[in-house]
C-alpha cells in the first residue's frame, strides 16, 4: 500500500540540523511524530470542549438519569 505524502518545508538553525544528521537522527520521522502526537493533542482538546459544552447544555440531572435507568430495568 502506498500512502500519499506532502512535502513540508522547515526553517531550523543550521548547526541543530548538522548535529542531527551527525548523530543519525531520522528528521522526517521526528517531524511526522511530532505533527502526529499534536495533531491527537488538538482533537483531544476540540472533543474536550465539546463534550464540556455539551453537558453545560444538558438540562438532565443524576437523579434524572438514575430514575430513567431505573424505569428501563423495570419495564424488563
Amino acid at each position: 500500500m502506498v500512502l500519499a505524502t506532502s512535502v513540508v518545508s522547515v526553517r531550523v538553525k543550521r548547526e541543530l540540523k548538522e548535529e542531527a544528521e551527525k548523530l543519525g537522527i531520522d528528521l522526517r520521522s521526528v517531524v511526522e511524530k511530532a505533527i502526529e502526537s499534536e495533531v491527537r493533542r488538538v482533537k483531544k482538546e476540540k472533543l474536550k470542549r465539546l463534550l464540556e459544552e455539551a453537558l453545560r447544555n444538558i438540562d438532565f440531572t443524576a437523579e434524572d438519569w438514575a430514575r430513567a435507568v431505573r424505569e428501563s430495568r423495570d419495564k424488563r
